[in-house]
């Protein structure tokens, strides 16, 4: 979690500080009244052809311009209309043809079938998006989702990161950025995260129908990532490096002599690349995917609390954005990895539990059934014979 250093003399300058778990949930999981109204209401600020506001317990009338849709109201959209609400909090949502959204309580949005699009503000709360028996938990994140008459539900990030569970098995899944995950009624789980095209997403009608998002530079950030990842940020140069420590490749290297190599080339990489090359060091070497997120935290800038001279580099602490880039990025690529991943992390620095969020479960591991041991273990006899006649 953020919070002020010198309020007095930069209220805008934040800092990594270990405080109580417990605050950290209710800060980021329950959400005040007033950032939970931000979702109950919104304005319907486009409407193409077909569509409809259905208020609770009323019959359908025709949606208009500035009209107000209330929490437990529906829209729904006819063949090729689609509409477009924006809440108070700026968070808008898209909707394509033959679309039913409705309105939940608190921070709620709920799919019923049908295509959208949804932007939530960076510092708006976030959302959870139910569709069907997947929900969504997202922050700052620019998505679109899909609800097939079949059940089938396609989930794709476009900027930022989400959390998917299918609560009902215990999955969940970490979504970043250029990823799809998809829900199969059939086999009852999430399907494995894939790559899609972030360039070819814009070509949607749900991008090019309206006006430009706020989050449109973010977007565009995150097609620069896709490519420079596609060409595999450092991965020539790690190769060379490997090689001069006597390694004959990458994959023959030790571990040592792989994470000296990735250490040595990490100071040299500018603070918007070093996603990219965590990404690509994780995609060589998936089974040293917790070591390499230790190195890339605590190798170039201190950690408040955890370098010994922390206090000689007071306000240049690694941020919590770029930990948790740091963290989305190597469990994307080792997506097994997950707890390992976290929990070396926080072995390392554990202030930055506040940084890091509620983790997934790796990729499609269900939870593990909760046994509950008696208070008062039971001490079983030995079996008595059975008595004669």
């Amino acid at each position: 979690m953020e919070c002020n250093i010198n309020a007095a003399m930069n209220m805008e300058r934040r800092c990594i500080l270990l405080i109580v778990p417990f605050a950290f949930a209710l800060a980021n999981w329950l959400p005040t009244d007033v950032a939970a109204a931000d979702l109950e209401e919104a304005k319907v600020t486009q409407v193409v052809q077909d569509v409809k506001v259905v208020p609770s317990g009323a019959a359908a009338r025709p949606a208009a311009m500035n009209d107000t849709v209330r929490q437990g109201n529906a829209v729904q959209t006819g063949t090729q209309s689609r509409s477009e609400l924006t809440f108070r909090d700026e968070t808008i949502t898209r909707l394509g043809e033959k679309t039913i959204y409705t309105i939940g309580g608190g921070r709620t949005i709920e799919l019923g079938s049908g295509q959208f699009l949804l932007y939530v503000p960076k510092k708006a709360g976030g959302a959870n998006v139910k569709m069907g028996p997947v929900t969504a938990a997202i922050t700052g994140t620019t998505v679109v989702g899909n609800v097939a008459p079949s059940g089938i539900v396609e989930f794709t990030v476009l900027e930022g990161t989400a959390r998917v569970r299918l609560d009902s098995v215990g999955q969940c899944l970490l979504v970043v950025a250029g990823q799809k995950v998809t829900y199969d009624p059939i086999a009852m789980r999430l399907e494995d995260p894939v790559e899609v095209d972030l360039q070819q997403q814009q070509t949607s009608p749900l991008v090019t129908g309206f006006r430009p998002l706020p989050s449109t530079p973010y977007m565009n950030g995150a097609i620069e990532k896709q490519r420079r990842a596609a060409a595999g940020t450092g991965g020539a140069e790690l190769a060379s490096a490997v090689s001069a420590s006597g390694a004959a490749s990458i994959g023959a290297a030790t571990p040592e002599q792989f994470l000296a190599a990735f250490s040595s080339l990490l100071v040299r990489y500018p603070q918007a690349e070093i996603c990219d090359f965590v990404a690509t060091a994780v995609r060589l070497r998936p089974e040293l995917a917790d070591r390499i997120v230790v190195a890339a935290v605590t190798g170039r800038r201190p950690v408040s609390g955890y370098s010994k001279e922390a206090k000689d580099f007071k306000e240049k602490e690694m941020p919590c954005d770029w930990v948790q880039c740091i963290v989305d990025a190597a469990i994307a690529g080792s997506p097994q990895m997950a707890n390992e991943i976290i929990n070396a992390l926080l072995q390392a620095a554990p202030m930055l539990r506040e940084c890091i969020g509620e983790p997934c479960f790796p990729a499609n591991q269900f939870r593990p059934p909760l046994v509950i041991s008696p208070l008062t273990p039971q001490v079983n006899s030995p079996e008595k014979p059975p008595k004669g006649d």
